[in-house]
């Protein structure tokens, strides 16, 4: 396959063009050829991840997909563009069809995103998450068990598909808060929404659902990477947090400088000077919260690492 060139990231002839601009993001169109991937490493435990965009406009300091970007240019420009597949509906229906004939019984076991959020500003708009849920509800007109869903994001606009989302029997929504602290969320995340944002969808979705009508999703929140607190704003903050039945904490991803391997951006390991405070004994700070969620949640499972991801 030809490499794409993107304009306004390319010194040759672009490839593909700038279908629209959403916010001071460039919005390429592309066709997928699969939208299923084999989920391989971190998330291994699923069937397949999912991924409706490529790139993210949150575009956070930490985020190790950058690393998956189409060349240099967008790599460092990370936040500033994002690829629609405009077909992804028709590939998943195909794809679960060839699924479900091997698997008749056997719900695949899928993972959205693992590289981007599906619930990003421009699904506003172009709605492919919503449209992915409606194609993995379909499987039941033909008999078929509904997918095994975890929905990864931090983004209050899932609280537009509670009518989808009640639908699902096995589904769990990771929903991401790395912070306490709004300060620390505007340094490492300026582009995402507030922590207050994140835990009244939380809130709204687990109020919406009447368990008469639908499947109330199993809710984490996935502190991961686990970034600084302020430490009077600590306690009010691990108290929020039992409104998950989960809470899943993580070190950064160890940094490879020059290399493509998932890692944890330069950018944020500048951030990380500016609170000392805690990553001078980074371990000693990890160990600290992780005690005081286990001692304030004690109707809550807490989770490290990969053994969080799972949807069981």
């Amino acid at each position: 396959m030809a490499k794409l060139h993107y304009e306004g990231y390319t010194d040759r002839a672009p490839t593909k063009l700038v279908k629209e601009k959403f916010g001071d993001a460039n919005v390429y169109a592309q066709n997928a050829k699969s939208i299923l991937t084999k989920a391989t490493g971190f998330i291994a435990a699923y069937d397949f991840t999912l991924n409706p965009y490529r790139g993210c406009q949150y575009g956070c300091s930490y985020c190790y997909a950058a690393a998956f970007s189409p060349n240099t240019q967008m790599r460092q420009d990370w936040g500033k563009w994002v690829i629609f597949k405009e077909n992804a509906a028709e590939i998943l229906e195909k794809e679960l069809n060839k699924w479900y004939k091997k698997n008749p019984h056997q719900p695949p076991r899928i993972y959205m995103s693992s590289v981007t959020d599906p619930y990003q500003p421009l699904e506003s708009k172009h709605q492919l998450t919503r449209k992915l849920l409606e194609v993995m509800l379909d499987v039941r007109d033909n008999g078929y068990p509904t997918p095994t869903l975890v929905i990864q994001t931090r983004s209050p606009i899932i609280t537009r598909d509670i009518d989808y989302l009640q639908r699902f029997q096995r589904l769990r929504i990771n929903m991401s808060i790395p912070s306490g602290s709004e300060s620390v969320r505007r340094d490492f995340e300026p582009r995402s929404p507030s922590i207050k944002a994140r835990i009244n969808a939380i809130n709204k979705i687990k109020l919406s659902i009447d368990n008469f009508k639908g499947f109330l999703p199993k809710i984490s929140i996935t502190v991961t990477p686990l970034l600084p607190t302020l430490p009077n704003e600590e306690a009010a903050f691990i108290d929020k947090l039992a409104i998950a039945d989960r809470v899943v904490i993580q070190d950064f991803h160890p940094s490879h400088k020059g290399s493509l391997m998932a890692s944890t951006r330069e950018e944020a390991e500048e951030i990380k000077r500016k609170y000392a405070w805690w990553y001078e004994n980074e371990q000693l700070s990890y160990m600290g919260f992780r005690e005081k969620l286990v001692s304030r949640l004690t109707g809550v499972e807490i989770k490290e690492g990969k053994d969080g991801f799972g949807y069981e």
